[in-house]
């Protein structure tokens, strides 16, 4: 048995090419967005389509980013970046599917759900940390003796359009601040 092979041409294959100087990162689309210690800059760079079907769900990257994909492929999952500053990253959200991080540089502050009370690990360059669908997770970049300095977080989620939906606390908490209406719009 052998596997099929076939062939691309330079032009088909630099559709799967992204390089970093070409790809635009976006800070909206995502109801924990503007909420403040939440702001982040995220790239999809393979995949992450927008998710169809309730308004409540949204992609992992946000409505714009989904968009805007840099290597626009379904091939069973999607790979991005978040960039952000000490003490921020997104609310508490779960994914219909699995979840897993690297960060590039600086720490991060991984945690998750369970119990009635959160857990986390902190991890650093390389360091790695798989989420399973179904759980509530959250990172945060915790590298304060850096205060202005951003640092990279690599992401890799399964699925050819995965779903993101924030955790009831979190809506609850952006419902009281005005950052979403009662219908779940922002």
């Amino acid at each position: 048995m052998s596997l099929p092979t076939i062939r691309v041409t330079r032009e088909e294959m630099r559709k799967r090419v992204a390089l970093f100087s070409e790809i635009k990162g976006y800070d909206g689309g995502l109801p924990d967005s503007r909420y403040p210690g939440a702001e982040r800059t995220l790239y999809n760079v393979i995949g992450f389509q927008p998710p169809e079907g309730d308004p409540g769900r949204v992609s992992p990257v946000g409505a714009q980013a989904a968009e805007h994909a840099a290597i626009k492929i379904n091939e069973g999952f999607n790979l991005g970046f978040c960039e952000a500053s000490p003490g921020k990253g997104p609310m508490m959200h779960n994914h219909d599917t699995n979840e897993t991080f690297m960060p590039l540089s600086g720490r991060w502050r991984c945690s998750w759900e369970v119990d009635g009370r959160v857990e986390s690990f902190d991890l650093g360059p390389r360091d790695v940390i798989s989420f399973p669908a179904g759980v509530q997770r959250r990172f945060e970049n915790i590298t304060h003796e850096e205060p202005d300095r951003k640092h990279w977080l690599l992401f890799v989620i399964g699925g050819n359009a995965p779903q993101a939906e924030f955790s009831p606390e979190a809506m609850a908490e952006l419902k009281a601040r005005g950052y979403v209406d009662d219908d779940g719009g922002y």
